[in-house]
């Protein structure tokens, strides 16, 4: 049976902000802080996994 190959899904720091309702400057400070995951193809393409950023979104539990 031959093995399908996944390609990962990349999406631009701007889509991700516009997505998640972000800043892109958060996500930059997230970048630099160690806490989101970014790719960089050449000196200035910045790429960020879509499922990174949405691991930076947590439930607040709320009190009942």
């Amino acid at each position: 049976m031959p093995q399908t190959k996944v390609l990962r899904q990349f999406e631009s720091l701007s889509n991700a902000a516009e997505r998640t309702g972000l800043s892109t400057r958060t996500l930059r400070r997230r970048i630099a802080a160690g806490q989101l995951i970014a790719y960089r193809n050449g000196c200035r393409i910045i790429r960020l996994d879509p499922e990174d950023v949405d691991r930076l979104m947590v439930k607040i539990p709320t009190a009942r």
